[in-house]
């Protein structure tokens, strides 16, 4: 089943997220890449501000679709167009905290998962290991750092 995350209420179940929002983002990025390659699943984040340079509007990045709120709106507005856009509502599980997007999202036919239970999902899948993969830890690190600095030092 796909998910649909609303990146800022995931973020905010860390203590200090709000420090430096900019490394929150990378890091819940870093924990979606895992989650996918342990689950095998879709993943959609939609965040609130403006892009990330090195994750921009649209960047799919091992698998983990990164959108942003639109332009003078908010995070929750974006994710309900894509509620209302996708044509298998029933299948889609939309992570958020906030009451009235989950109300949204019911209604809709979308199952609904609060932000705190899916934070518990992300740490279980830090522990575990991709199937069919020996090292796949090891090389998911090893890839993130060469895109990080092949990105910046071209």
């Amino acid at each position: 089943m796909p998910y649909l995350v609303d990146g800022n209420n995931v973020m905010a179940q860390r203590v200090g997220w709000h420090k430096d929002r900019s490394a929150a983002r990378r890091r819940l990025i870093h924990d979606l890449v895992r989650f996918v390659a342990v689950r095998r699943t879709k993943v959609n984040v939609v965040f609130d501000g403006e892009p990330d340079e090195a994750f921009p509007e649209g960047r799919r990045f091992k698998g983990v679709h990164i959108l942003y709120a639109r332009h003078g709106s908010d995070a929750d507005s974006r994710i309900k167009e894509l509620i209302v856009r996708s044509s298998f509502k029933r299948d889609l599980i939309v992570v958020s905290s906030d009451r009235e997007l989950q109300s949204f999202a019911g209604r809709q036919g979308a199952k609904v998962m609060a932000s705190g239970q899916f934070r518990a999902l992300l740490e279980e899948c830090q522990e575990q290991k991709p199937s069919g993969s020996i090292d796949a830890k090891d090389e998911l690190d090893v890839e993130e750092w060469m895109e990080f600095f092949n990105e910046r030092n071209p």
